[in-house]
């Protein structure tokens, strides 16, 4: 059964839509005051299942007071959280959000629109991303082109098992969506660089097999060459401070990364 979309119900819209059944996928850990946000937007949703790991904050309250199931699993990584979940999804059709993200009108216009043709070729579909950083949206700096695949479906399509930049294998063809999301990387500087602190982490892990010895140029050149491609080969210049700030945490992640390497490593040594 379709799910009909009212104005009165969703203020953004201004005229009917008709949304074939479709289940959110939403992985949240301690995302309580993100869901507020979020939720109210997907309400028409046929289905919406939050999967928690087990989160100390309000998350699990919050998503049950909007109609949301809670799932919970230990986490072991954003790929293997996500290939989890997708299979419990009642829907051949998946939409996937980061807590931090947001639909904008436009872009569930076009999702009603796409999933409306009957017998679709694609299995699943690109959606490009607007970026925002200290309450700037931006425009450079290596997020430009930033697009993710998350309408999909269900039987067809599983994530890459990485820790970091996990990507959609689609076993079909995949088209791309013309509107944008939203997505809210920034609550503070403090989250901003725990998060890169912990994505170091993770990508430290997937280069483990394939990094050799780590040399000075792991240690610098490879820093300085990322500073220099955010900066000025992706024109994070034009961002202004906020592009200086991102090229310079984006080099501090990759110094990490070897770093973390290199303690991982050692430690196994030790033992």
């Amino acid at each position: 059964m379709s799910i009909l979309i009212k104005a009165k119900q969703l203020p953004f819209f201004t005229q009917f839509h008709i949304m074939p059944p479709l289940s959110i996928i939403i992985p949240t850990y301690n995302e309580a005051e993100n869901l507020r946000i979020l939720l109210p937007l997907l309400h028409w949703a046929d289905e919406i299942l939050i999967v928690d790991s087990f989160s100390t904050d309000a998350t699990i309250d919050v998503a049950k007071s909007f109609g949301a199931k809670v799932l919970q699993r230990q986490y072991d990584g954003p790929a293997y959280q996500k290939n989890w979940a997708i299979p419990q999804a009642k829907n051949e059709w998946i939409l996937l959000f980061d807590a931090d993200e947001r639909p904008t009108p436009e872009l569930l216009q076009e999702i009603a629109a796409v999933l409306g043709v009957p017998n679709v070729a694609f299995v699943a579909y690109w959606i490009h991303r607007k970026n925002f950083f200290m309450g700037k949206e931006i425009r450079f700096s290596g997020w430009q082109n930033d697009a993710v695949i998350r309408l999909f479906k269900r039987d067809f399509c599983r994530y890459t098992e990485t820790q970091v930049h996990e990507e959609i294998v689609a076993d079909g063809k995949v088209d791309r969506l013309k509107n944008s999301m939203l997505h809210y990387t920034y609550r503070s500087m403090s989250h901003f660089l725990a998060k890169i602190e912990r994505y170091a982490a993770w990508s430290a892990q997937d280069y483990a097999t394939k990094t050799g010895k780590i040399t000075w140029f792991h240690l610098y050149i490879k820093p300085a060459f990322r500073f220099f491609k955010h900066y000025l080969l992706k024109q994070g210049f034009r961002d202004g401070k906020e592009g200086l700030i991102i090229s310079k945490v984006m080099a501090w992640s990759v110094f990490l990364r070897y770093v973390m390497l290199m303690e991982v490593r050692r430690t196994k040594a030790e033992r």
